[in-house]
């Protein structure tokens, strides 16, 4: 590694700095948000930021499609002794469905915020919005182990405040925040322990040193210790069943704008944080000489994805039944992992970004539904397919997306992850995975019946949603039939992904640098 006497000095451009933007923008936006105080202008500083750092995630993916990476050193201090950015395909893919996801939930929010939340709350909510953003930017984009643990909490923080502002609709919301704070803080405080048991055993945060460090200490038992807390605390983020209890009470009573933005990116970050240490900081041949993938990933994979889709079944609101059918889904996303090949670990990137999608669509149409009908219960919602049928019609792309029917996103997904069961001669593995599927057919098909079979409920409004609410909900919907037709983007980066995850140190060496202020290199 070249030191700093030996780093050559030149002029950095704007590109060069794109990984330390991708989180700044929205950083700065909040408190500016809060500065101003004029509600008239927060949505619109909250849009710009979701915007410029979509421009810049998109950027990120396309320099790093090639299997290469960037570190970006923070203050011009190489590391290990500085804090690194290090964006590859892996995380550059979950920024892209973060920021996507931001830009389309904000003009969507500008309705739907406005119906479900007091004025005088609007400009703190945003604030929170743009700080959730910044929050999980950062958790993706860090190569800074302790880093990610702050931005975990600046996103997890944030996130509290706004799954209670559905107070003003249902009281219930306080409880649900409670207890996603109490559920979110055991989380976390379980992650930072394994981060204090890592550095007791390797003396270093950065991320890619510590995973040098990591090498042949398979059967160090503070490095098993640290595996097994992280494993914890994350799981409890992602919602790995049975540690999901915090989550359907959190998206059931956020306002709709939130359920949209934290159905769509933050399990996918926590996701994303799982396998991080799990192949780049463990290694994949710790984690296969710990059984955890056979012993408990798969099996609880599989658990999750019955007993959530069963439970999914039974539910008589939209908004609580596509809560269990997420950790039904997020089942898969374990499943692929689980399996431990790079096919898998391609399901389960692509389904990642996928099932992001998808829940937009689907938690964008019950926002709207709200709107119109004052909930979400299915004796509520009877009928409003016909008087709603652009809402309508983004519920019937949505849910077969969910189901994986060919033509659709979610049908990417499965389909490798079956050609990933049948690789490791599991077929019926693969079988499992077509009859979980057919559950998904049957709540989905409750709620189309529900929506077009039935007759209007009177005391809804018979009128379609603003086109605020429409235009993306329809660009989420429509997504989920092109990144069903055109994998190129989706498949491509997955796989440049899950390759790089599989290699283990080699896609986390550390190499010289080229900076100037803050530094940055490839």
């Amino acid at each position: 590694m070249a030191t700093a006497s030996e780093t050559p000095h030149i002029a950095l451009t704007l590109r060069d700095h794109l990984p330390i933007l991708q989180v700044l923008v929205p950083l700065c936006t909040a408190p500016l948000i809060v500065l101003l105080g004029d509600r008239r202008i927060a949505w619109g500083l909250a849009f710009l930021a979701a915007v410029l750092s979509l421009v810049v995630s998109f950027l990120l993916l396309m320099q790093v499609m090639d299997g290469s990476f960037i570190s970006y050193h923070l203050g011009g201090w190489a590391p290990p002794i500085g804090i690194e950015y290090r964006i590859d395909a892996a995380n550059a893919f979950v920024l892209l469905l973060i920021s996507l996801t931001a830009t389309l939930v904000l003009p969507f929010a500008l309705r739907s915020v406005a119906d479900e939340i007091p004025a005088r709350s609007h400009t703190l909510f945003y604030a929170c919005f743009t700080l959730v953003l910044t929050g999980l930017l950062g958790v993706v984009a860090t190569g800074d182990a302790f880093n990610v643990f702050v931005f975990l909490e600046i996103s997890s923080l944030a996130t509290y405040v706004l799954v209670s502002q559905g107070l003003y609709r249902d009281k219930r919301a306080l409880s649900a925040a409670y207890d996603y704070l109490i559920m979110g803080t055991i989380g976390a405080t379980f992650f930072v322990i394994g981060i204090g048991f890592l550095y007791m055993t390797t003396g270093t945060l950065n991320m890619a040193d510590m995973a040098e460090r990591l090498v042949g200490q398979g059967d160090n038992r503070t490095v098993q210790a640290a595996f097994a807390f992280i494993v914890v605390g994350m799981g409890l983020k992602v919602a790995i069943y049975p540690l999901h209890l915090w989550l359907p009470a959190a998206y059931n009573y956020a306002p709709s704008a939130v359920t949209v933005f934290l159905a769509a990116t933050s399990t996918k970050a926590a996701m994303y944080v799982l396998l991080r240490f799990m192949f780049s900081v463990f290694q994949p041949e710790f984690v296969f000489d710990t059984n955890l993938l056979l012993w408990i990933l798969a099996p609880f994979a599989l658990l999750a994805m019955f007993a959530a889709s069963l439970i999914a079944v039974f539910q008589t609101n939209f908004k609580r039944m596509l809560a269990y059918s997420s950790i039904a889904q997020i089942g898969y996303m374990l499943l692929g992992i689980s399996l431990f090949s790079v096919t898998g670990l391609s399901a389960t990137m692509v389904h990642l970004f996928n099932h992001g999608i998808t829940k937009a669509a689907l938690f964008m149409a019950v926002g709207a539904l709200v709107l119109r009908s004052g909930n979400t219960f299915y004796d509520r919602i009877e009928g409003m397919g016909r008087v709603m049928p652009l809402t309508g019609a983004a519920v019937v792309l949505g849910g077969l997306s969910l189901i994986g029917v060919p033509g659709t996103a979610g049908f990417i997904s499965k389909w490798v992850l079956v050609q990933a069961a049948f690789e490791a001669d599991l077929w019926w593995v693969a079988l499992l995975i077509v009859a979980s599927s057919l559950l998904a057919v049957i709540y989905m098909w409750r709620v189309i019946e529900v929506l077009y079979l039935h007759t209007p409920h009177p005391e809804a409004i018979h009128k379609e949603a603003p086109l605020s609410m429409v235009i993306p909900m329809w660009i989420a919907a429509g997504a989920c039939v092109w990144f069903g037709i055109d994998t190129s983007l989706t498949m491509g980066a997955a796989n440049t992904a899950a390759i790089g995850l599989m290699g283990g140190t080699d896609g986390m060496a550390l190499t010289p640098t080229v900076g100037g202020l803050l530094g940055t290199g490839h």
